[in-house]
């Protein structure tokens, strides 16, 4: 059974800063190309980061600089290092695991408030 759990997710002002972690299961985690997506209300998920089994990142313009992904592939886990964090950044952010299928964690909110 492949499970994706987030962890990490909580209440930060602006500013400040989050890691996110993505603990997978049932996979052969360093095949796949690990994802961060985010949802915010109202609106559609879009790719934050994605870090591929050799490690190359992309990420999504707008976030590029403030936000650093990472696999450890020992411990199954992607991490998503989140700086400079903004109310903007608020969402609920999925772990996605994509190889010859995709799987998607069950998300974590952020919420960046004063």
């Amino acid at each position: 059974q492949v499970q994706l759990v987030e962890s990490g997710g909580g209440l930060v002002q602006p500013g400040g800063s989050l890691r996110l972690s993505c603990a997978a299961s049932g996979i052969a985690f360093r095949m796949y190309t690990m994802g961060w997506y985010r949802q915010a209300p109202g609106k559609q998920r879009e790719l934050v980061a994605t870090i591929t089994s050799a490690g190359s990142t992309n990420y999504a313009d707008s976030l590029k600089g403030r936000f650093t992904i990472s696999r450890d592939n020992a411990q199954n886990t992607v991490f998503l290092q989140m700086n400079s964090l903004k109310p903007e950044d608020t969402a609920v952010y999925y772990c996605n695991a994509d190889y010859i299928r995709a799987y998607w964690g069950q998300g974590t909110q952020v919420t960046v408030s004063s």
